[in-house]
C-alpha cells in the first residue's frame, strides 16, 4: 500500500525567523492575544503566549482553560485579532 504524500514544512530564511521571533517575544511581554497560523492545522490558534521553552523549541499558548504547546518551526504567521 502506497503512503500518501505529506507536504513538507516550508523552510524560512533567517530574516523571516528573526521577525517571527521578535513578534512572538513582543506578544509574550505585552500579554497580547494572538492568532497563530500553524503548519498542517486547519484552523488558526487563538490565545495568549505564556511561555517560551528554549529547551524544547515549543511555545506555550493559553487558550481559554487549556495550554497548547506548539513547535516554533510550525508557526507560519502571527497576527492580532481584529475584533
Amino acid at each position: 500500500m502506497a503512503k500518501g504524500k505529506i507536504p513538507k514544512r516550508p523552510t524560512w530564511d533567517e530574516f523571516v525567523l528573526e521577525e517571527l521571533t521578535y513578534q512572538i517575544n513582543e506578544a509574550l511581554h505585552e500579554k497580547s492575544e494572538v492568532l497563530l497560523t500553524i503548519w498542517a492545522w486547519e484552523e488558526q490558534l487563538r490565545g495568549q503566549i505564556v511561555h517560551l521553552d528554549s529547551r524544547t523549541g515549543k511555545i506555550h499558548i493559553n487558550k481559554g482553560n487549556e495550554t497548547v504547546k506548539v513547535s516554533f518551526l510550525d508557526i507560519m504567521s502571527l497576527d492580532y485579532p481584529r475584533d
